[in-house]
């Protein structure tokens, strides 16, 4: 039996640009563009999670907004179930700590880059809702 993951993705939105972030070397899935966010862990809630991983990846304050979307992806033993949530940055400017590389990406160019299989339901539904 495959091990659940439970993650979570912020969909950072400012002046009409969506936030992405690419995965550094080294990690699973490295090269890859992802919404920003982690695990889930036990005694938390998605939204705290959400909350805590983006002080501890971007350096950055959120409130966590909207949810968005649920998505799985099998990877190797496990299967990744992503939850994403529109976030809106309350303090701070996005550092990288874990990340290769960031753009801020308008919605027409976010197929533009390779996103990681978990993430592209969710740019699927942007494009469809920002179109």
């Amino acid at each position: 039996m495959l091990k659940r993951i439970k993650v979570v993705g912020a969909v950072l939105v400012h002046d009409g640009r969506v936030f992405a972030a690419k995965r550094g070397p080294g990690k699973s899935m490295a090269g890859y563009w992802e919404f920003p966010g982690g695990k889930v862990e036990t005694d938390e809630t998605p939204e705290e999670a959400l909350a805590r991983e983006l002080r501890e990846e971007l350096k950055i304050d959120v409130t966590v907004g909207e949810f968005i979307v649920t998505a799985t992806h099998e990877a190797g033993t496990a299967v990744i179930e992503l939850s994403t949530y529109l976030c809106t940055i309350i303090e701070g400017v996005p550092v990288l700590t874990e990340h290769e590389e960031f753009r801020w990406l308008p919605v027409s160019e976010l197929s533009d880059v390779e996103w990681a299989p978990a993430d592209i339901p969710t740019v699927e539904l942007l494009r469809e809702r920002f179109a």
